[in-house]
C-alpha cells in the first residue's frame, strides 16, 4: 500500500460527529475553523444551537454554547505550548468579534483530545496554574481552577459504548475478533459518509495487521465489492436513461451532432449506441 501521510484530523471529526450524532442536530461542527483570513486555525469548534439543551453524551456534559477542541493524532503528544496555543486561540476567538462580549466569556469551553496522558502538560499547570486533573468518567479529566471550564480526553481510556469510533482511532488495532468487530460496525453504517472517512482512515493505519487478517481482507474485499456493484446498477440505470433520451432524440430526427450536444456525449459514443 502506498505510504503517505495519514490525515488524522479530518477522521477524528468525522468520529466526533458520529459519537455525538443523537445531538448533531442542536450542534453546529466547523473543523478547522480559521480565527482570522490566515492561520492559526481552531481544530474543531462546535457551537450549540440551543445554548441550555444539555449534551447526554458524556464527552460532551461539559460543553457551553462555544467549544473549542484541540485534537492530538495517535504519536503526538499533548505538551505545554500546546495548552497555551489553545489558551490563547479560545481568548483571541472569543474577542475577534465585532461587539464587546458578542461572545460570552463565560460560555466558552476548551477540550484536549489525545491518545496519551500528558503528565508533563499537568504537572505544569499544577504547578505554575493551580490547575489540576480531576477523573469524571473513563477516559475524561476536568481541568479544575481556572475560569474556562476545561477537559481533557484520552481516547483510548474511554468507553466503547458511548464512544466506539472515537476509541478506535488508533494505529495499534489487533488482527482478529478486535478489527472484525470495527468492520462489521462499519459495514452498518457504510453509507455515511462520516463513516466511511473513519474507517478509511482505520483502513490504512492498521494496514498491516488486516492484511495478516486473511478473513479481515475477504470482508474487506466482499464490502468494497459491494459498493462498487451499487455504483455499477446506479451507472447501468443512468445508461439506460441516456439511450432512450437518444433513441427519442433520433427519431424525432435529431441529427447525430444535434444529439452529440443536447447530451453532452462525445459524437463518437452517440453513434455507437444507435448502431
Amino acid at each position: 500500500m502506498e505510504k503517505r501521510k495519514l490525515q488524522w484530523h479530518p477522521a477524528f471529526g468525522a468520529a466526533l460527529r458520529i459519537t455525538l450524532k443523537d445531538e448533531m442536530e442542536f450542534l453546529e461542527m466547523q473543523e478547522e475553523y480559521l480565527l482570522s483570513k490566515k492561520p492559526p486555525q481552531i481544530d474543531i469548534l462546535i457551537v450549540k444551537k440551543l445554548r441550555n439543551r444539555p449534551i447526554k453524551k458524556a464527552i460532551g456534559k461539559i460543553f457551553r454554547q462555544h467549544n473549542i477542541i484541540e485534537y492530538k493524532a495517535p504519536g503526538d503528544y499533548l505538551s505545554i505550548n500546546d495548552f497555551y496555543k489553545v489558551y490563547g486561540y479560545t481568548c483571541f476567538y472569543q474577542s475577534n468579534t465585532d461587539r464587546i462580549k458578542e461572545i460570552d466569556p463565560e460560555e466558552l469551553t476548551i477540550t484536549f483530545a489525545c491518545s496519551r496522558y500528558p503528565r508533563e502538560m499537568l504537572k505544569h499547570l499544577t504547578e505554575v496554574r493551580g490547575i489540576h486533573a480531576e477523573n469524571r468518567d473513563k477516559g475524561i479529566y476536568y481541568l479544575i481552577g481556572d475560569a474556562i471550564p476545561m477537559q481533557l480526553l484520552i481516547t483510548q481510556e474511554l468507553t466503547q459504548e458511548e464512544n466506539f469510533w472515537l476509541k478506535n482511532l488508533r494505529m495499534d488495532l489487533k488482527a482478529g475478533r478486535e478489527i472484525q468487530n470495527i468492520v462489521a460496525k462499519y459495514e452498518q453504517n457504510r453509507h455515511s459518509k462520516d463513516y466511511a472517512a473513519v474507517m478509511d482512515l482505520i483502513t490504512r493505519a492498521n494496514w498491516k495487521e488486516m492484511e495478516a487478517d486473511r478473513k479481515m481482507c475477504d470482508a474487506l474485499r466482499e464490502l468494497f465489492a459491494e459498493e462498487l456493484k451499487e455504483e455499477n446498477e446506479k451507472g447501468m440505470e443512468r445508461g439506460i436513461h441516456l439511450a432512450k433520451l437518444i433513441f427519442k432524440l433520433s427519431a424525432q430526427g435529431s441529427s447525430d451532432e444535434e444529439i452529440a450536444e443536447k447530451c453532452d456525449l462525445p459524437l463518437e459514443q452517440v453513434r455507437e449506441i444507435l448502431e
